[in-house]
């Protein structure tokens, strides 16, 4: 399909008519339109001759070319693809090898911010031991875990994901699923941890070194965690919703919350390893899963992007440090040795502790949960020696306006350790050759 003449078409038009689009996704000078509509023409042509291909998105791909339409109609202003999105429905499909055309003006999150028009060829990954664990404990009705065929630039980059929230529309609906690129973080997993292993001279048992020669193995692990990390968001004892839809708050508190939601995967995954019910493939990925959120964490994660407000670097930070310090990781001699039989109880404590604070947090106002949370991950990870946060609560401007005193948490406000400083000069010329990487690439 990533051949055929249509969407060879498709790809090259719209490449074009994201070259006139402004950040807003509108084409905003008038002497660009005739060129934009004739690229919009040719998008519209091309999805009308792929849409065979793809019967179970038959009326997306009908409404999909006429908001192309539309949006000429009407001028070419910001575009509102409300109604293709609408009946856009992957997650009423999971299944395995099912693929889609996926055309809208979008952003897409870690490539481009702008509502440019990208598109996608996708399949979905649903393996049987996957719609095992989602029709049994871990039920998640919005996941789609997908492959990539090809795509346009937007996804050229960093970028994993595919939620419909990104899309440009005219008011925001209630959204009904969420997609992820498993291949490309099996990929780039597959990739980092290699060079990882060399530099820090780290043995893997022999399964975790089953992951690193087989891309397909490492995408069903990447499935299987997040699934599981999805749907811990709006679960378990939290205070209200913990990532504060459009509310500023310190960076840190978005670190907990996405370490919260792996370090349940990582439990849940414990859990079914040892679950005699369960079928022999969901054990053995579930081991494979607690591998995979150790090393893409301290690995990847604590060494990737630049350093403000870097909250999944943070997250990865923490984990290293609480390993480390709870003496089941060691770097000793300029070598890397994990004691892999007392790894599970050190690491679910850590959920255990995070857990704790969100519970408690339900009685505390938001600031002192805010304190709260500062002084957990700063009892493990040392903040910047220049922090007022750091100096404690009578440091701070209490009174004022929260926005005030999150001004205060500094960009780095928990600087890479010496071993993190010295690993990301020997990865980063392998972290930065991941951007764009599939399973296609890996292979």
């Amino acid at each position: 399909m990533a051949q055929h003449p249509a969407w060879c078409s498709l790809k090259q038009a719209a490449t074009e008519l994201a070259a006139v689009q402004a950040k807003d996704g509108s084409v905003a000078e008038a002497s660009d339109h005739a060129h934009a509509a004739a690229q919009i023409e040719v998008i519209k042509a091309s999805v009308t001759e792929l849409a065979p291909y793809f019967p179970h998105d038959g009326r997306y791909l009908e409404l999909l070319v006429r908001d192309f339409t539309r949006w000429v109609d009407a001028g070419l202003g910001i575009p509102d693809f409300l109604d293709s999105l609408m009946a856009f429905n992957p997650q009423d499909q999971r299944i395995n090898g099912l693929g889609h055309l996926v055309v809208f003006p979008m952003y897409t999150q870690n490539g481009s911010t702008s509502r440019h028009v990208e598109a996608v060829l996708v399949d979905v990954i649903w393996p049987e031991f996957i719609g095992e664990l989602e029709a049994g404990d871990y039920s998640n009705k919005l996941f789609v875990p997908l492959r990539f065929i090809d795509f346009t630039a937007g996804y050229d980059t960093n970028s994993a994901v595919l939620f419909p929230e990104s899309v440009s529309v005219r008011e925001t609906p209630t959204f009904t699923w969420g997609a992820i690129f498993q291949d490309r973080e099996a990929a780039r997993f597959r990739r980092v941890l290699r060079e990882a292993m060399a530099v820090t001279r780290l043995e893997l048992p022999a399964d975790a070194l089953e992951m690193l020669d087989n891309q397909a193995l490492t995408t069903e692990t990447f499935v299987m965690w997040d699934l599981i990390h999805d749907r811990t968001h709006m679960r378990g004892d939290l205070p209200f919703d913990p990532f504060m839809i459009k509310q500023r708050m310190p960076f840190f508190l978005y670190s907990l919350e996405e370490l919260r939601c792996d370090l349940t995967a990582y439990r849940e995954s414990v859990a079914v390893e040892h679950d005699e019910k369960a079928s022999p493939e969901a054990r053995k990925q579930a081991k494979l899963v607690q591998y995979a959120v150790i090393f893409d964490r301290i690995f990847r994660f604590a060494i990737t992007g630049p350093r403000v407000r870097n909250y999944d670097g943070l997250g990865g930070q923490l984990l290293f440090a609480w390993l480390h310090q709870h003496h089941v990781l060691h770097w000793t001699d300029t070598k890397l040795t994990i004691d892999w039989d007392q790894v599970p109880d050190v690491v679910i404590a850590l959920g255990a502790q995070i857990e704790e604070l969100y519970w408690r947090s339900i009685d505390r106002p938001k600031l002192a949960h805010w304190l709260a949370a500062y002084e957990l991950v700063s009892a493990t990870v040392t903040p910047n020696p220049a922090s007022t946060w750091a100096k404690g609560p009578e440091a701070l401007p209490l009174t004022a306006p929260l926005r005030e005193i999150t001004d205060q948490v500094m960009d780095d406000e928990f600087p890479l350790s010496m071993f993190f400083e010295a690993l990301e000069k020997k990865m980063r010329t392998v972290i930065d050759s991941t951007a764009g990487i599939t399973g296609t690439t890996a292979a």
